[in-house]
């Protein structure tokens, strides 16, 4: 395996403070890496150096020859005046109808060419940056924080082209379920280390609890040596028999190493206050059609809420989620019908925007304890505010020095302090890490109120929600089944498409409506195309069979060989296993993915029959 690029001693410092130091590792071609650590550690700026625009303080990069690398940044400066079209026309890379291709798997079809960049949201920017990038055909892609602003359903069919894409990648993501099943190695940064893991995520939590159980001993053995030298040069060392003795265990002391553990990323807590109880029903929607200006975004929605509830609201980017949350808040008027709340269900909302409203002059401590409840003490503010990123001085900041989304966990800690009976937040693990994103769900899960979320972070909200509304065309319905089953209805339509690139969304046993002034199909050609699909699926099915039956062999081999090996040998057989199971999820997903495609195709030939 080719190596790609290489950092060797590598220091970046931001005036006293060493972002890393002596950072070495290689990255393989093939490799699918996703980079870790806390907010602040250095990822993105790592990315940064490894993509020219930064520079390393000491060490040095070393690329392959003729490497061409892809960077995905969170900000751009791009001219927000162009259009789609003539944005994806800077890439000489690709033949145009191949990028148009790219960007319509991306939800980005042909109605959005002619709009500008400034026009579309957050959202639909990235996947047209997500598009240009990977039309570039790199051979190592920096993606940092991709998913972000993204819905669900074009998650998911970005997950599918980073496991089908034939380049290495570096990936930063709070997402634990995307790196989960998007990368097979891990690239920890974290204190000043830079450290790569082999093997998935589950891995790296894994290696990591033993790593940490493995130096807390040593810590303790060293730290009962320690006392035991210092007890003895206490007693005995004013002794002139015993002052030999005394001084070589003082230099024994000195020899003695200093055994630093780091504590694991999802160590953190956040206790949300107890809230107020509430009757039974905290809020009733009746037959409410909601919009701006004039115009209905979501129509006819009826939805009862009641005490102890956890939804997800669900669907595309613009269908409507944040426009219903925003009308359960109060800030929004129904256009038709009425909301009504239960009695004594005060409601705290948290949204992006609400970051504006902030006291520029306030600290972290004072903007938060000013929307407290009148019972929360001092000491709930500060663990709440260590939990969400602020302890020590950076709790004492002045709002008006904090980054964008610093001023979101500052929003975020005000609308959870408030002992509201109902939660309603919208997208609150953007700006989080790991630990903070794991924390926050625990502290939900264990809220005794309501709670109506908006998140595309399926981890967050599989551990948060017990019922899923989802918005689809206009209307609001509860979906009568689980919330893994609702991203496995999707998972076929993202990963399930046909290589023409039909809109995401669209259902898979629906054909395309020809546009208008095209002709309408030929079903015989439509015919031959399905029959052809139908042998092509076929050969793949057995290729991933056979890959399957062999993957499992291999690791019941590995396993038998791992229960007697020791040593380097059992380390060097764990990172194998790791590797041939990560190689045996994806054989299983690519056997799924053909499967439904299969099924799809099939159907359509016995509609054709008709």
């Amino acid at each position: 395996m080719s190596n790609l690029l290489q950092v060797v001693n590598g220091d970046k410092a931001f005036g006293a403070r060493f972002l890393f130091r002596g950072a070495t590792f290689a990255i393989d071609g093939g490799e699918r890496v996703g980079v870790i650590g806390p907010n602040g550690a250095g990822k993105s700026t790592l990315f940064r150096i490894l993509a020219g625009e930064d520079e390393l303080d000491a060490g040095s990069i070393v690329k392959c020859q003729g490497l061409r690398l892809g960077y995905l940044a969170q900000e751009d400066g791009w001219d927000l005046s162009r259009t789609v079209e003539e944005t994806l026309g800077l890439c000489p890379e690709s033949p145009p109808w191949e990028l148009m291709r790219l960007a319509a798997r991306l939800g980005v079809g042909p109605t959005f060419l002619p709009k500008t960049l400034g026009s579309l949201s957050g959202g639909y920017r990235m996947r047209v940056k997500l598009a240009l990038m990977l039309g570039r055909k790199p051979d190592l892609m920096l993606l940092d924080e991709p998913t972000n602003y993204l819905d669900l359903e074009t998650t998911l069919a970005l997950e599918r082209f980073l496991l089908d894409a034939p380049c290495a990648f570096l990936l930063i993501s709070h997402d634990r379920e995307f790196l989960r099943r998007t990368t097979d190695h891990i690239l920890e940064i974290e204190a000043g280390d830079v450290t790569k893991y082999n093997g998935g995520l589950d891995d790296y939590f894994e290696q990591k609890a033993l790593l940490t159980e493995q130096l807390e001993k040593r810590a303790l053995s060293t730290s009962n040596k320690r006392k035991e030298i210092l007890d003895f040069v206490a007693r005995f060392g004013a002794k002139a028999t015993k002052a030999r003795q005394a001084q070589s265990r003082m230099k024994q002391l000195g020899k003695l190493e200093a055994i630093e553990t780091k504590p694991l990323l999802a160590s953190a807590r956040v206790r949300i206050p107890p809230p107020a109880r509430t009757g039974k029903r905290v809020m009733e929607v009746e037959d409410c059609d909601l919009g701006y200006d004039g115009r209905v975004i979501v129509r006819g929605v009826r939805i009862e809420i009641a005490r102890g509830d956890r939804i997800a609201i669900v669907g595309l980017n613009g269908a409507g989620k944040s426009t219903l949350l925003k009308a359960l808040a109060g800030e929004l008027e129904p256009q038709k019908g009425e909301i009504k709340r239960g009695l004594d269900a005060r409601i705290a909302y948290f949204a992006q925007h609400v970051a504006e409203r902030l006291d520029p002059n306030d600290t972290v401590l004072e903007a938060m304890g000013a929307r407290a409840h009148s019972d929360v003490l001092r000491q709930e503010i500060l663990d709440l505010a260590g939990s969400l990123l602020f302890s020590g001085e950076s709790s004492l900041k002045r709002v008006r020095v904090l980054s964008g989304g610093e001023k979101s966990r500052v929003a975020l800690g005000q609308a959870l302090l408030q002992r509201a009976p109902c939660l309603l937040l919208d997208e609150p693990t953007n700006h989080l890490d790991f630990g903070a994103v794991e924390a926050l769900a625990q502290g939900l899960a264990d809220f005794e109120g309501t709670v109506v979320i908006v998140s595309h972070d399926r981890s967050f909200v599989r551990r948060t929600a017990t019922k899923i509304l989802e918005i689809r065309d206009g209307r609001a319905s509860i979906y009568p089944g689980t919330y893994d089953e609702y991203v496995w209805s999707l998972q076929r339509g993202a990963w399930g498409e046909a290589e023409g690139g039909e809109k995401l969304g669209q259902p898979r046993d629906a054909a395309p409506a020809a546009p208008s002034g095209m002709p309408a199909p030929n079903f015989k050609d439509e015919k031959k195309r399905l029959e052809r699909d139908v042998r092509t699926f076929d050969r793949q099915i057995a290729v991933a069979e056979s890959g399957i039956v062999e993957a499992k062999r291999a690791l019941a081999d590995l396993t038998t060989e791992l229960q007697a090996a020791v040593g380097a040998r059992a380390g060097e057989l764990s990172r194998a296993l790791a590797d041939r199971q990560a190689r045996l999820d994806r054989l299983e997903a690519e056997w799924l993915d053909v499967s439904a495609r299969i099924e799809s195709a099939r159907e359509g030939l016995a509609r054709l029959r008709r």
